[in-house]
């Protein structure tokens, strides 16, 4: 029995995109899928850079679900995936200067401008319960 790298790739990491499908969240899988969306996106967007890692699975993912069980959520909800449409992730990336490259990372934009950014290490020392409380807090200060 052969299955191919991207194959299996594919088929393992399928849960911890529909964590994030599974509540909303578009996925933008191209350089032009991204140029199409995020700029021109009216309102406010929250960009997850999706990852494998173990601060995505425990704190990432399940912080941003918590925070969207708050009355005040962003228009609109995108994710892109680092190591695997790392296209996308790149073009996306351009958006958040001028922080580096950062997986995970949560953005959140307004009319096309970054107004707030969570870097990997704003992730990984943190609970789920902390980024969410900071997410809701910046989402009914800035998504009104």
């Amino acid at each position: 029995m052969s299955m191919s790298f991207n194959q299996y790739m594919r088929d393992s990491i399928q849960p911890m995109r529909d964590d994030l499908t599974s509540i909303g969240f578009q996925e933008l899988m191209t350089p032009e899928e991204v140029e199409a969306t995020l700029p021109t996106a009216k309102g406010t967007s929250l960009v997850v850079v999706n990852s494998v890692c173990g601060c995505a699975a425990g704190q990432c993912r399940p912080g941003v679900a918590q925070a969207l069980q708050n009355e005040i959520t962003p228009d609109h909800l995108f994710t892109v995936f680092a190591g695997q449409e790392k296209e996308a992730t790149a073009k996306a990336r351009e958006y958040f200067a001028p922080y580096p490259p950062s997986s995970p990372s949560i953005a959140l934009m307004k009319d096309g401008e970054l107004v707030h950014f969570i870097e990997r290490n704003g992730v990984e020392d943190r609970s789920a319960a902390e980024i969410a409380a900071e997410l809701k807090e910046v989402f009914n200060r800035l998504c009104q």
